[in-house]
């Protein structure tokens, strides 16, 4: 008896530094890719793998480092064949989808992020990266996987960015705003930032272009009839305008309106965040991030030379808050 207990111990010791190995050269692979030596990277997460011939983690890797090495169809070959497990992840789909897209296989690319999203329909990169290769094909269905993307993931940036672009090309006048200003919040130091900013700034004039911004609306949305209805009253106010300091003033007065009337009808998460910096007297310095920065940077340096303590109080919660825009905010229908 107490031989066969001794064998079992020995058994498990064995087990258990076995499982540690697969994981030390998992690890050490890891820091050859972090350097950029993926030959090295993919040699030993091969060895790895004859340790754990089941670990996703390793073979995910393994995948992504045949795809650095531009080796695209062993990286699809490595990845296909965990598609049908229960703890695929929605990278090992992307990865894949990517490989085919630069092997200029489109019908691959589409093929693998639809099964994707089959298996992992709350995957907002999944809908960002159909909707990108639908619209390389000039398949105007590209925005509703965007749209898809926002709905059942709402705190990817990457959707918003392209609904954003999509519907400032088209007639629409209110979600290209929302959208954007949405995507900046979420991902502020994003590469695309200062593209969005533009956006936003020519999207206000496109907005208020129309005298009556509410009988030109063709989206009967009740969200959308309800936010329209408060910015039609506050043309008035453009006498001078679309500049920093009256899309400002326009934006303070419209979100005091819209919380008396539809807040609770309406939560949504940017407006909540608007009455926060009110509150805070930093809705004057966030708009001017916003806006001046890209339009007028002389003009946003003198405004901060005029107003360090708001410029550093709004550095400071930027930096300090994560933005994410809870489920159930979608009013897009």
């Amino acid at each position: 008896m107490k031989k066969l207990f001794l064998i079992l111990i020995a058994v498990c010791s064995q087990t258990i530094l076995f499982a540690q190995d697969a994981k030390q050269l998992h690890d050490n692979a890891r820091d050859f890719m972090h350097k950029g030596d993926y030959a090295n990277a993919i040699l030993i997460l091969n060895r790895a793998l004859g340790k754990q011939p089941g670990n996703i983690e390793i073979v995910k890797d393994l995948g992504l480092n045949y795809y650095y090495m531009k080796d695209y169809n062993k990286c699809i070959e490595t990845l296909t064949r965990l598609f049908d497990r229960d703890d695929v992840d929605d990278q090992i789909f992307q990865i894949a989808g990517d490989a085919y897209w630069a092997l200029e296989d489109a019908k691959g690319a589409e093929d693998t992020y639809r099964k994707g999203i089959k298996k992992l329909p709350n995957s907002g990169p999944l809908y960002n990266e159909l909707g990108k290769v639908l619209w390389t094909k000039s398949d105007f269905t590209a925005i509703k996987q965007w749209e898809k993307g926002i709905e059942n993931d709402p705190g990817f940036a990457g959707n918003y960015y392209n609904a954003s672009k999509y519907y400032y090309f088209t007639l629409d006048k209110v979600w290209s705003l929302l959208y954007g200003e949405i995507f900046i919040n979420i991902d502020p130091k994003s590469a695309f930032a200062p593209e969005i900013k533009n956006i936003l700034f020519e999207g206000y004039k496109k907005l208020f272009a129309d005298a009556n911004i509410e009988k030109s609306n063709k989206d009967k949305s009740p969200f959308t009839i309800a936010y329209l209805k408060i910015m039609n009253k506050q043309s008035p106010l453009l006498t001078t305008g679309i500049n920093t300091e009256s899309v400002s003033i326009l934006r303070t007065r419209f979100i005091l309106e819209w919380d008396a009337d539809y807040a609770t009808k309406f939560p949504y998460k940017l407006f909540q965040l608007h009455k926060q910096y009110i509150q805070e007297g930093l809705f004057e310095a966030y708009n001017q991030w916003v806006f001046a920065t890209e339009q007028n940077m002389p003009a946003y340096q003198k405004w901060i030379a005029a107003h360090p303590k708001e410029y550093a109080a709004l550095n400071r919660f930027l930096q300090d808050r994560i933005f994410k825009v809870p489920a159930g905010q979608y009013y897009h229908k």
